[in-house]
């Protein structure tokens, strides 16, 4: 004789279920939570967790006594120093010169972001607008103006073919133009000359960015800049149009005032003409915009890490609780459609944290930035930030829902696993973890750990601009992130509607 064993089916209440739509649903699961006073206890404390703490951080951020800072056109600060052979142009003009060679004044690496060109400056002073066509040795040719704009043009290879560049002023446009054999010309680009005025300098630029060297490990981080020089060689040097000056002359944009122990530029550089014309010229400094200061949005939001805990504690206990009682059961005898009733819990959770997250952090930022004001981080260098401009509206915004993103994940972990300390360890492993060992990886897992994990989303208060013509150092530490905002937002994302997914599965295999 032989007994055949079945699997229980799946409880199931024998009462007639209600006809229950989903917004009975969702005022069901609005009066769950408002009536249990734990969570509601739960869901201040975050919030006043988030501002206390922001506060808190901004309070210990002091700075000032640095040396004075070059302000650009665009009001952000920059880098402004370079050796400078110029001449003065009145009205309109064309530039042109042969770039044949680019290398290391001191025997260090050329940096790829080191510059050898022409450059059409409206004056002498730090921060003028300009406009410029450089040869990069990592970067190929370039056409760069004030500061931020930068356009890539051919490649090139200074140790197979020289470069020829071309700047053009017709009224208040200036046009960039590239060749390899000084005929056949390429146009870059072509920009408004705002600012220049009827009387510009002109002439070749030469300069490079100091050379960087980052060593990080558990023991923590360690940076040097030593600064370099580069020697560049040019010909066929030309320029038609009136000039006041009869011959060219040299001189350091930014260049050290004898006895000033401020200054931030190396001492004055060489130029050398020989009987031919070639022009030999060798120097330091860079034109571009200044990364390493702190990110001022960044440093506002402090208090959403520890938020973040008691928001992820509030969404597994909203379903946990539930299961740890019991009353699990009951939920799905009066609606068995259970997808309806997760659907409606995780619609809940979010809209409840998303709007105590929002206030809590509009609050935390702006006092947060009135503290850093008091405390040194004044314009220019820091510039006054409003809430409702973007990058600091798209940061509380995001904060706010990166703090519901993680209710809701936690939710849905919480239905897979029916127990909350499982559950807050899960979460906190895949969020807050990773953004902990980022700050003591080697920088190579750092950002491995922030492109892939749920902490990607820390990127959605990142509020300084990195532009490409700029090399830097991200670090997680300095509130730089390897995503933009809006896709390490996207990446919690990914992980919550997969969490979501993966509790509607089980919800539907197995047993109340």
């Amino acid at each position: 004789m032989t007994t055949s064993t079945r699997a229980p089916a799946p409880y199931r209440s024998a009462m007639h279920p209600a006809r229950t739509g989903f917004g009975r649903l969702l005022r069901a699961e609005w009066t769950k939570f408002w009536t249990v006073r734990a969570w509601l206890l739960v869901s201040a404390l975050a919030a006043v967790v988030t501002v206390g703490i922001s506060q808190m951080g901004a309070s210990g951020s002091v700075t000032g006594g640095g040396p004075p800072v070059v302000v650009g056109p665009g009001g952000e600060v920059v880098n402004d120093s370079f050796r400078f052979t110029r001449r003065a142009l009145t009205g309109d003009g064309t530039l042109t010169v042969r770039v044949t060679g680019l290398k290391s004044g001191d025997g260090k690496p050329l940096e790829p972001w080191a510059k050898a060109g022409i450059i059409v400056k409206s004056s002498l002073k730090q921060g003028s607008p300009y406009a410029a066509v450089v040869v990069t040795p990592g970067h190929g040719v370039r056409m760069q103006w004030d500061f931020t704009h930068d356009v890539a043009g051919p490649g090139s290879d200074l140790a197979v073919a020289p470069q020829w560049l071309r700047l053009q002023k017709l009224g208040a446009r200036l046009t960039g133009y590239a060749s390899v054999d000084g005929e056949k010309w390429i146009r870059l680009g072509e920009v408004g000359g705002a600012g220049l005025g009827r009387t510009v300098q002109v002439g070749l630029l030469l300069g490079t960015p100091d050379h960087e060297s980052l060593e990080r490990s558990l023991g923590g981080t360690s940076a040097r800049a030593d600064r370099t020089a580069v020697t560049g060689t040019f010909d066929h040097l030309t320029l038609q149009g009136t000039s006041a000056d009869s011959a060219w002359s040299s001189t350091d944009v930014g260049g050290a005032a004898p006895g000033d122990p401020n200054a931030r530029n190396t001492p004055p550089s060489t130029t050398r003409v020989s009987a031919t014309g070639t022009y030999t010229l060798t120097g330091r400094g860079d034109v571009a915009p200044e990364e390493n200061g702190p990110d001022m949005v960044q440093m506002g939001f402090q208090g959403v890490l520890v938020g973040l805990l008691l928001m992820t504690a509030l969404g597994t206990l909203f379903v946990t609780t539930e299961y740890k009682r019991g009353l699990i059961r009951t939920t799905f005898t009066a609606t068995p459609s259970r997808l309806k009733v997760l659907a409606a819990k995780a619609t809940v959770m979010a809209a409840i944290t998303f709007a105590t997250g929002l206030p809590a952090t509009a609050v935390g930022f702006t006092w947060a930035q009135r503290t850093l004001r008091s405390n040194g981080f004044k314009p220019p260098e820091f510039p006054d930030l409003s809430l409702l401009e973007n990058p600091s509206l798209r940061a509380v915004v995001g904060s706010a829902a990166l703090l519901s993103l993680v209710a809701v994940l936690a939710l849905s972990v919480g239905v897979v696993l029916r127990n909350s300390a499982g559950t807050i360890a899960t979460v906190v492993v895949l969020v807050v973890l990773p953004q902990i060992l980022s700050f003591a990886f080697p920088l190579p897992a750092a950002e491995w750990l922030l492109r892939v994990t749920p902490a990607a989303a820390f990127a959605i208060q990142q509020g300084k601009t990195y532009y490409p013509q700029v090399r830097h150092n991200c670090l997680p530490e300095g509130g730089c992130y390897p995503l933009s905002p809006y896709n390490g937002l996207a990446v919690l994302g990914a992980y919550t509607l997969a969490a979501l997914l993966l509790a509607a599965w089980t919800l539907r295999r197995r047993d109340a």
